[in-house]
């Protein structure tokens, strides 16, 4: 089998290349001395295999070639496969397998022609790997043994160079000089670099001359012109192109940009835009405020324009200082010292500005460092009056006496007026008043006794006012302190809690007393201990002063007991080393307590006494006895406390609820739902007997009350006992009460019930019935209540409720005309 390609010069192109490689091989790969297939059988003349050890193969190949971006409409022609054993017969078929058979590659299985079908790209794939095999075509059988391949596509210039990189972004110092390096950037051409000069790239500027240039194979960018100035113009863009085919015509390009800045470098000194500056300043402008603000120009940026300032040589120094401003670059002139426009009326300051980073490649342009001069005039202003020693002490003894001169302050005016001073004290700082200041003089005395205990130092505001103008005042500060005298006695350092055990052995240490003193001596406290006089001599206590401000009790003999005295109380003298020397007399409780082998206070206090002879039985039966005098005690309290059973029956309860309840005057005597009037009627029918015993009919009763006289008068006249008696007595109340209207009888049973309550031992008091005779202090008609008008002696007239209507006629029948109404009442009983 042999392989052809198309043209002809690229198949000897092709061949000759393969010759070389092949060395002193026979055509394309075949032994030239041998011409015979290895490995394989030929077909026999009569259509049979036989083996044999060598067959003649007269055919080999190696790669063909196809052009890559074919647009032609007809398949590409990529080569020709053709084996010796192929007679023309159409026996022999071609078949073709690998990367892209059939997809890509097609071959005609009768002649062995191979075409692509599709266009290839060589930057997608540079090559394809296949196999190629002549079979029987009725078998089916391989009469060549397989072969491999390659189809190479063959590169064409369809890539133009790429910066990938770009757009570039680069920095270079200004003043630079001639060739420096810039930056460096670089394309990449898809194309095969092994084929041709379609990726061999050459680099030009397009944009950016005459300031840069661009090596065209490296493609270094450098600077064409030297000294460039950052000032002047600090940024460029240049345009850069790189084009393959070595740069020829036909070749394709591609462009980036790159931005060139120019850094700064401190080339520029920094210089005053003045030399002389003029400021004012009031001569009352407080220490550490800001004077005047300079700033010397420089036209470099970041570092290179740091600068720092600084007061040359003068008699100012140590009244200004002057500092950077780290923001802003300013020199800022600070106070210092107060200023006093009567010392001196101006100043000239000498300010230098210098770069902070020079740079030494560039100390040809000149010093980098400027002077100017700030004169600073001072305004006079009216200044307040300044004390002599702003702050003053003073000492006073305790035992001051009031009025008692401490000490003298003094203050001036500064201004040239020389104005009066008077001088206060800031009553804030005094709140007490323990001082006085004289106004005139100046002179601090004491106002009240001093407690040197209570307050030790005080911090008084002195306050010096002119006299010209009160808006002035300065302030000084005089500190006085109190000298300690002995006028405090010693007393027990704490409230002691001492516990003396019944075993406690004579000798025996108890309690170790010490003592505290308010009163702080120069040479520190020194007290002595003893018994007070009138326990000096006891028998069962003593103390010994232990010399260095403690004393210890004592015991002086054993057997202490609680049942016989639970506590003690020893009066212990206290005196202080003060002159005069002060005592105290300190009382120190001892209680007895009952304590264990270790001397642990088990339980202390008295003991409550035991009787001893009571059996178990006795103190039960004891206690018996007692609990049944309680019970009877209970008892008869209990009987003494029952009520009586009342007079009135549930059912007059009942009545005299609803009575309560008709407490309103809602719908006056036309409200017929109030109260059942028959059971009214009934009622005091029943009890009429009663209620002309009550009245005075029959003798006294016995449980009328003493305290109060019953003397309620009644609306009614009744007519005297001896009409009632001649007219049948009692007998005959029945029947007149069945004749009364029913407000009649309403009133005279409320009455009854009155009466009743007066001679009731258990009822309320007396005045209790107040309630009943108010009916509120708001009505325009004031009180209309039946028991407030009943009193024999009013003299208020009702004639006005006739004019109200015929809701108050039966007031007005009633109160309107009192003699009327007598002589009616007494008509219905004649």
């Amino acid at each position: 089998m042999s392989g052809c390609t198309c043209p002809g010069v690229r198949r000897a192109l092709a061949l000759l290349a393969l010759l070389g490689s092949l060395g002193g091989r026979g055509c394309w790969g075949s032994d030239p001395g041998s011409g015979e297939l290895e490995g394989q059988g030929s077909r026999h003349p009569r259509g049979s295999w036989e083996a044999a050890l060598r067959h003649k193969r007269s055919w080999v190949w190696n790669q063909f070639f196809v052009l890559e971006e074919y647009t032609g409409n007809e398949p590409l022609y990529v080569g020709k496969l053709h084996s010796d054993v192929d007679g023309g017969d159409g026996k022999v078929k071609y078949v073709l397998s690998g990367e892209g058979a059939a997809s890509i590659f097609t071959i005609d299985e009768n002649t062995g022609d191979i075409h692509a079908t599709k266009r290839l790209d060589r930057e997608a794939q540079a090559y394809y790997t296949l196999q190629a095999q002549a079979v029987d075509r009725v078998t089916n059988q391989p009469v060549e043994p397989r072969s491999e391949f390659v189809v190479k596509v063959q590169d064409i210039n369809d890539n133009e160079p790429k910066f990938l990189d770009g757009p570039y972004m680069a920095g270079v110092p200004e003043m630079s000089p001639l060739g420096t390096m810039v930056v460096q950037v670089a394309a990449t051409d898809a194309d095969d670099p092994t084929y041709g000069n379609s990726a061999r790239v050459i680099y030009s500027i397009i944009h950016g001359q005459p300031y840069f240039s661009v090596e065209p194979r490296t493609g270094i960018i450098r600077t064409a012109l030297p000294n460039m100035d950052r000032e002047t113009r600090d940024q460029y863009v240049l345009v850069i192109q790189a084009k393959d085919m070595v740069g020829q015509m036909g070749g394709l390009s591609g462009t980036t940009s790159v931005t060139v800045t120019l850094t700064d470098v401190n080339d520029n000194p920094p210089r005053f835009t003045h030399k002389n500056y003029q400021n004012t300043v009031l001569e009352s402008l407080p220490v550490h405020s800001v004077v005047a603000r300079v700033k010397a120009a420089d036209a470099d940026v970041g570092p290179n324009a740091e600068m720092d300032y600084r007061l040359m040589d003068g008699d100012y120094l140590g009244l200004f200082n002057i500092s950077t401003d780290e923001e802003t670059q300013e020199g800022v002139i600070v106070l210092l010292k107060p200023l006093d426009f009567e010392t001196k009326s101006s100043f000239s300051l000498r300010i230098e500005a210098t770069n902070r980073n020079i740079d030494s490649n560039f100390l040809s342009v000149g010093p980098f460092s400027d002077l100017a001069v700030v004169k600073l005039t001072v305004e006079d202003v009216n200044e307040p009056p300044v004390f002599s020693t702003p702050l003053l002490k003073m000492v006073v003894s305790e035992d001051a006496r009031m009025g008692t001169s401490i000490g003298r302050v003094s203050a001036h005016d500064p201004d040239s007026t020389n104005s009066g001073i008077r001088y206060s004290i800031d009553r804030n700082t005094d709140l007490e008043r323990f001082f006085n200041v004289d106004a005139l003089s100046g002179v601090i005395s004491t106002a009240k006794p001093l407690d040197r205990e209570a307050n030790s130092v005080h911090n008084l505001t002195l306050l010096a006012i002119e006299s010209q103008d009160p808006t002035q005042i300065g302030k000084g500060i005089a500190l006085i302190t109190v000298l300690d005298i002995n006028d405090n006695a010693p007393v027990f350092a704490i409230d002691y809690e001492t516990l003396l055990c019944e075993n406690a052995m004579p000798g025996q240490l108890i309690q170790t007393i010490s003592a505290v003193d308010k009163d702080e001596p120069p040479s520190g406290h020194r007290f002595y201990f003893s018994l007070a006089s009138p326990v000096a001599g006891n028998l069962n206590f003593t103390l010994r002063d232990n010399k260095d401000n403690t004393a210890s009790i004592l015991t002086k003999r054993g057997g202490f007991r609680r049942r016989e005295q639970p506590v003690y109380r020893l009066p212990v003298l206290i005196v202080d080393s003060g002159s005069p020397a002060l005592s105290s007399t300190n009382t120190l409780a001892l209680r007895v307590c009952d304590c264990d082998a270790d001397g642990v206070a088990m339980s202390c206090g008295a003991v409550a006494y035991t009787a001893t002879g009571l059996s178990t039985g006795a103190l039960l039966a004891i206690l018996g006895c007692i609990l049944t005098l309680l019970i009877m005690v209970l008892l008869i309290v209990t009987m003494r406390g029952r009520r009586k059973t009342p007079l009135i029956l549930e059912e007059e309860r009942d009545i005299r609820e609803n009575i309560v309840r008709y407490d309103d005057e809602g719908g006056g005597e036309e409200d017929t739902e109030a109260f059942d009037m028959v059971a009214l009627r009934n009622l005091n029918a029943m009890h009429a007997d009663l209620g002309a015993a009550l009245r005075g009919g029959g003798g006294g009763d016995p449980k009328a009350r003493r305290d109060v006289t019953p003397d309620t008068p009644t609306f009614f006249r009744y007519p005297p006992p001896q009409q009632q008696a001649s007219s049948g007595g009692s007998s005959r109340r029945p029947a007149a009460f069945k004749s009364l209207p029913d407000h009649v009888v309403f009133r005279e049973f409320i009455w009854d019930r009155l009466k009743v309550a007066d001679v009731d031992p258990s009822a309320p008091p007396y005045d209790s019935l107040q309630t009943y005779a108010f009916e509120g202090s708001g009505s325009v008609a004031e009180s209309l209540s039946s028991l407030e008008s009943l009193s024999s002696d009013s003299e208020h007239s009702y004639d006005y409720l006739s004019n109200w209507g015929p809701r108050f006629k039966k007031l007005a029948d009633l109160y309107g005309n009192g003699d009327a109404a007598a002589a009616s009442s007494v008509s219905v009983f004649s």
